[in-house]
């Protein structure tokens, strides 16, 4: 699983940079680039929510497949756009929206199996894994996919980028078909209206929990850059492989912080740990946001990366080990709601910012107030800064603790 995570992941990041490449050059403005997050969005919170709910009543591995299955068929769709040399921007819209469905059922099942194949001792080093991984794929992605533009036309680059990310998708299918069976923990649920509203009845009854998700909205929402990066390439450095490079320099420190990262399972003040990470992302991409220089830009990136794979690797942590079993799909679906579509909205908010006042004051200004509402949001609402991790249990969950996984055929 781990594997074909990281291969499919690794092809996704071409289709995360030629997208929004794509309707920069159509629209020639970063609104429009923007409103990608938006059509993302409303699929996100409908079938995050129940993607999670289903992964508590049906069979995770089944689950998995058919919604990996969703989001490939829109990165088809990409692809069949470019091949054809349609210039329809609604059309890219389109696919996105479909390509979210996927993602916000796929994201809480595939995370939610991972409890159920490590010792919980092992959950917050089993997540470093994974999102160092990710953070890899998002490294390597980007600045492949720069080169892919830097060394052809734009409409070839296009083609090539889904082909390429069409084609290693199946890796993750693999991973997918060789899971064991893995039944829902408590037989008999449904993924009902009622279901989901235990979840979030759970989260409301559990501050640390929403206290979590709220600094993730922040720091996502209010603070990143992303959908501005085709326009300052474009601008400041002249596109080509520019654009690659500010794709991937938050992932690029992201895996450099996973890579240092032995330390994190020792934090037992993970909540206060989480904050910290949180206001360092803010300002060091508000520190970004006043370079000129392409290198200095990609630095300051790079160290809010590390800040923010600190500050994911606690929030998940925090709820896999606070969760019961029978929870963690739903919860899971709440966080993927949050971890993937708060990025959405801030492609949204930092696209308009720019459009109305400029790409300087949307860049430092948000990052300036995302540390300042986090600095907020710990001083107003105590619970999470007062989290403390349990004590570490080394040994692994027993039948009793968690519902075992069954055999395959």
């Amino acid at each position: 699983m781990w594997i074909g995570n990281a291969v499919s992941n690794y092809g996704f990041q071409f289709t995360a940079v030629a997208v929004p490449v794509e309707m920069f050059a159509l629209t020639g403005d970063s609104f429009w680039v923007g409103l990608l997050g938006v059509s993302a969005l409303v699929p996100l919170l409908i079938f995050g929510v129940w993607g999670g709910a289903l992964a508590d009543a049906v069979d995770r591995r089944k689950l998995l497949i058919v919604s990996s299955l969703v989001a490939w068929v829109a990165t088809l769709g990409f692809l069949v756009h470019a091949l054809a040399g349609w210039e329809n921007r609604w059309l890219l819209l389109v696919f996105s929206a479909v390509q979210s469905i996927g993602f916000g059922v796929s994201g809480p099942t595939r995370t939610a199996i991972i409890p159920r194949l490590v010792p919980a001792a092992l959950v917050p080093a089993a997540n470093t894994l994974s999102f160092t991984t990710i953070q890899a794929g998002m490294v390597l992605g980007p600045l492949t996919a720069g080169v892919i533009f830097a060394g052809w036309d734009v409409h070839v680059a296009l083609v090539v980028a889904y082909a390429a990310d069409a084609l290693l998708f199946t890796a993750g299918l693999w991973a997918a078909l060789r899971l064991p069976p893995i039944p829902p923990g408590e037989p008999g649920r449904t993924a009902g209206l009622r279901s989901i509203t235990d979840g979030f009845r759970y989260i409301a009854g559990a501050p640390v929990l929403w206290l979590s998700f709220a600094v993730d909205i922040v720091a996502m929402v209010i603070a990143l850059p992303r959908a501005l990066f085709p326009e300052v390439a474009d601008e400041r450095f002249g596109g080509g492989a520019a654009v690659g490079w500010l794709f991937s320099a938050i992932a690029i420190g992201s895996v450099l912080g996973g890579l240092t990262s032995g330390w994190i399972g020792r934090v037992r003040r993970q909540g206060l740990a989480l904050v910290a990470a949180v206001v360092a992302w803010g300002v060091l991409v508000a520190l970004a946001g006043f370079a000129h220089q392409l290198w200095l830009i990609v630095l300051l990136l790079a160290l809010a990366g590390a800040a923010d794979l600190v500050s994911a690797v606690f929030r998940q942590s925090i709820l896999l080990v606070y969760a019961p079993d029978e929870m963690r799909g739903r919860l899971q679906g709440v966080m993927n709601v949050v971890v993937t579509g708060g990025p959405r909205l801030g492609d949204l908010r930092a696209g308009a910012m720019a459009a109305a006042w400029g790409v300087g004051v949307s860049w430092v200004g948000g990052g300036l107030l995302a540390a300042a509402l986090a600095v907020g949001l710990a001083l107003f609402f105590p619970a999470l800064t007062r989290y403390r991790t349990p004590d570490p249990d080394p040994g692994p969950e027993t039948t009793s603790q968690r519902e075992p996984i069954s055999s395959g055929p």
